[in-house]
């Protein structure tokens, strides 16, 4: 070998042991942080379905699909990485041997050909995803309005141009390197050295053919040591750096995609994981008192995380992609998923150390008086209240996540500490909490009014346990839920549904007085005592009445009951209002009026996907169906389906007062007017009642003083806070208060916010 090669193979070979061992180190450091972290069984089985479910994300990658140029780019990427391994191995043997290629492997056509492909191919990737990157990310000379509208707004620049810097100059050496070899190869007249064997590289190859061999010889040199020094510089960067998720998650992902939630691979949204003792089993609260005395509730500190709680922010790739489809970021509140799960990361990181050290002391003094462990996560600072109260639960974040991060299982389990053990809540919970113990209800309302909705109709509605001895009598339980029996356009909804299934001729009766809470405000605000308990008492009670099937108008009643009561004993075939109605109109059972707008075809109406309706449950084509059999017309918001953008009142925020930035609401609103639509469908209370706050909101910041189309002023209507109730202060929440009358010479140009049983009802074909 010649002085060069020995420096070359000497360096190489240096470069190689420190950056395997930085490496290594790095794997070590993320595992021992994962495992301090709390059991959480059922994570490594059913084996099959989750491989299967790994290999159908990791190659379909099918969270890309509302991005589908990154998708293409991301994925040639990815799949390159493995791919041009093979060119790394053949680097070391040209250090010594120029004219070196690996046995069987190493003139191949096969292998040649996907080198050479996918090399240009990430050449592609990687230099479109650069430019998206400097497309898009903030700068200094931003105001801070606009660097916030940046998805990469909070993600480490440095990191990921490290990251794009190593691939970079990766592909091209590899290019490069082939390149030479074919000059090479028709200088020394080898039979590989065609086209056949050099698809893609032979073309600018050949012009090399005329440099002297032993200058092809050190070039050959040069590139394959620079190939080999860029890849072990990045093992050591991501060795010593374990927090940089935008290099780590390469290989953290396919872990922590086959140990998601479910093992179909369907999104963490719907129901809650459940409360889990420091052993990772579920906790049954309604049996407090035998908890023992030193039990934590939820997550206080990061060592409380499930591992995949750990193995989630060590994951993060600093995307953006959940922070880009939050609605509290979007509104100009704190809470950004990805700067959460950061700050969660960084915390994990450091604290880890003295965690081990301390378990592996056993109960000593010491160990018990470790500063470093039982860091409360809000009180220190490491999550400020305003960025955990913030989140509404929609699971856009979740939705979105290309590596399966389960970030609303982790704010719920960090506000089931706040609230059951450090009773740190928002004040205007407490009201509600007060509420929904003493009446059942979050209006506080007695429960003789739950039947006050049914009053005036030309049908009488049947109780079970009055009017029928048990549900099994009819065809349906109507389940009409808090919102449905006391919150007033909410009640117009269950009026409309009622009258459309009389119309169906199908037989329904409710609970009456005999419904509570389902107990999902309280659950998704961290009360989960309140929820155990309101739920155990709905279960002990359909099942007394027989309740086999239920209909529901509410999308968070259909939630819990369908998805979290199941946990509870309670196992029910619940359909969403729209589901019925759509299965109705099939039948022919239901039939519509012709259009009554202007042109004779039918209003125009926008339809806003409830987030548990649609994200949470997938349930989008019922509502859309049931639009185009009463002979609307649909104009789509621009974010629909599943990037729908959220009301506002989900995670108990319907009870909070929105104190930052934006309301959720108006800007949902002012989406929907922009539609030009007449009316904007919904198929939610707690949507309907957002949104009527936000069209109205929306009119008067434009200059519009008019009112929707039912004659009421939607704002302050008692459903929530006054405004100007501190997010985490000290007032108390206000009481409920009726709307006040609009003149209808007000009402004009403001569109109507109605459930879509509303607009179902007034087009029906017999109706008089």
């Amino acid at each position: 070998m010649s002085g060069a090669q020995v420096v070359a193979v000497v360096l190489a070979a240096v470069a190689t042991v420190v950056g395997v061992v930085a490496f290594v180190r790095g794997v070590v450091v993320i595992v021992r942080t994962v495992r301090i972290g709390r059991p959480l069984p059922g994570r490594w089985a059913p084996v099959g379905p989750r491989l299967a479910t790994l290999v159908r994300e990791v190659l379909g990658h099918g969270r890309f699909q509302q991005r589908p140029v990154v998708r293409v780019a991301h994925w040639v990427v990815m799949v390159s990485f493995p791919v041009l391994v093979v060119t790394l191995l053949t680097g070391y043997g040209q250090l010594v041997d120029p004219r070196y290629g690996l046995p069987l492997l190493g003139h191949w056509p096969p292998m040649e050909w996907a080198v050479e492909a996918f090399a240009w191919l990430g050449l592609l990737g990687i230099g479109y995803l650069i430019v998206l990157r400097q497309r898009v990310r903030p700068r200094d000379s931003q105001p801070d309005p606009a660097q916030r509208r940046s998805r990469f707004f909070g993600s480490n620049q440095a990191w990921a141009y490290v990251v794009e810097a190593t691939v970079l100059l990766v592909v091209l050496a590899v290019l490069a390197l082939r390149g030479l070899e074919y000059a090479l190869g028709v200088q020394d007249g080898e039979t590989w050295a065609t086209a056949v064997h050099f698809p893609l590289t032979a073309w600018f190859g050949a012009s090399w053919v005329g440099v002297a061999p032993a200058t092809l010889e050190t070039a050959v040199l040069v590139v394959a040591l620079v190939k080999i020094l860029v890849s072990m510089a990045w093992f050591v960067v991501v060795g010593l750096l374990p927090t940089m998720g935008v290099a780590w998650h390469r290989f953290l992902a396919f872990p922590n995609v086959y140990a998601q939630r479910n093992a179909d691979g369907t999104t963490a949204l719907g129901p809650l994981t459940p409360l889990r003792d420091a052993t990772g089993e579920p906790l049954d609260l309604t049996a407090v008192e035998d908890l023992p005395d030193d039990a934590r509730l939820g997550v206080g500190a990061v060592e409380d995380l499930p591992w995949k709680g750990l193995l989630d922010v060590a994951t993060c790739t600093e995307c953006g992609r959940c922070q880009d489809q939050c609605p509290a970021w979007a509104t100009g509140k704190p809470l950004s998923p990805k700067l959460l799960t950061l700050a969660l990361r960084d915390q994990a990181a450091a604290t880890a150390p003295y965690v081990r050290a301390a378990r592996a002391a056993g109960a000593s003094d010491e160990a018990v008086a470790d500063p470093h462990l039982g860091v409360d996560l809000v009180a220190s600072g490491v999550i400020d209240p305003d960025v955990l109260w913030a989140c509404t639960t929609c699971g856009a974040c979740v939705q979105q996540c290309p590596v399966d991060i389960e970030h609303v299982d982790t704010i719920v389990d960090i506000r089931r500490y706040q609230t059951l053990m450090e009773s740190a809540f928002p004040a205007e919970l407490g009201g509600t909490f007060t509420k929904m113990e003493r009446r059942g209800n979050p209006w506080g309302l007695p429960a003789r009014q739950r039947l006050d909705w049914a009053k005036g109709l030309e049908f009488d509605v049947p109780v079970v346990g009055v009017d029928v001895e048990s549900a099994a009598d009819v065809d349906w339980l109507f389940w009409v839920g808090c919102a449905g029996a006391f919150e007033d356009r909410a009640r117009k909804t269950t009026r409309a549904v009622a009258e459309l299934l009389h119309a169906a001729g199908v037989t329904f009766a409710v609970l009456g007085d005999g419904e509570t809470c389902t107990g999902d405000p309280a659950r998704r605000a961290g009360n989960e005592l309140l929820y155990q308990t309101l739920a155990a008492q709905n279960v002990e009670t359909l099942n007394e009445v027989g309740a086999q099937r239920i209909v529901v108008t509410c999308a968070h009643c259909f939630n819990t009951l369908s998805r979290e009561y199941p946990a509870m004993g309670g196992r029910f075939d619940v359909v969403h209002h729209t589901q019925l109605l759509d299965r109705l109109v099939g039948e022919g059972r239901l039939r519509f009026a012709p259009g009554t707008g202007d042109d004779g075809t039918g209003t125009t109406v926008t339809y806003h996907d409830p987030c548990y309706l649609g994200r949470h449950n997938q349930v989008y084509e019922p509502p859309r169906e049931l639009l185009a059999a009463a002979g609307v017309t649909l104009a789509e918001m621009p974010r629909n389906r599943e990037t729908s953008f959220c009301c506002g009142a989900g995670g108990a925020r319907m009870w909070m007062e929105e104190t930052i930035g934006e309301r959720i609401g108006t800007v949902r609103a002012a989406e929907a007017v922009a539609t030009g639509a007449g009316a904007i469908a919904t198929a939610c209370p707690f949507c309907t009642v957002m949104l009527s706050d936000g069209v109205a909101a929306h009119a008067r910041a434009s200059g519009d003083t008019a009112g929707p189309a039912d004659g009421t002023t939607p704002v302050d209507h008692g459903t929530r806070p006054a405004p100007g109730a501190a997010a985490t202060g000290t007032q108390e929440p206000a009481g409920p208060r009726r709307p006040a009358a609009v003149p209808a010479s007000a009402q004009v140009g403001v569109p109507e916010v109605a459930d879509i049983a509303v607009l179902l009802r007034d087009r029906l074909a017999d109706r008089t």
